[in-house]
């Protein structure tokens, strides 16, 4: 006899089967750039939400897992991807009391220079 924990957990592992990769990609990606834009400031209390140090390591993880995925999933997936990444770059720059020298903004060394 298996615990409910268990039942929960194959029927975790049965949902996650029958999702494409694309999906999953898209939705991590979403997740990545809701974060990254609370922490840019771009929500309710900037004043107490932003973390500049965190929405670089946040920008910077969704500029590589869209570069990496961007020749797997199609163009019109990518492209929005790419367009909300590149959104939240120009957000951090603006956000910046000094900003970084074009080319090393988070995720830069993925995307290039963002301008």
């Amino acid at each position: 006899m298996t615990s409910s924990n268990e039942q929960e957990a194959l029927q975790a592992t049965r949902d996650i089967a029958d999702v494409a990769a694309v999906e999953i990609i898209t939705t991590a990606s979403v997740h990545l750039m809701s974060a990254a834009a609370v922490k840019v400031g771009l929500a309710d209390d900037p004043e107490a939400q932003t973390d500049l140090d965190e929405a670089r390591k946040l920008i910077t993880a969704l500029a590589g897992l869209i570069t990496a995925a961007a020749p797997d999933i199609s163009d019109m997936h990518a492209r929005s991807l790419r367009d909300g990444l590149r959104s939240l770059q120009l957000a951090f720059r603006e956000a910046s009391a000094i900003p970084d020298p074009i080319g090393q903004g988070p995720g830069e060394k993925f995307t290039g220079p963002v301008n």
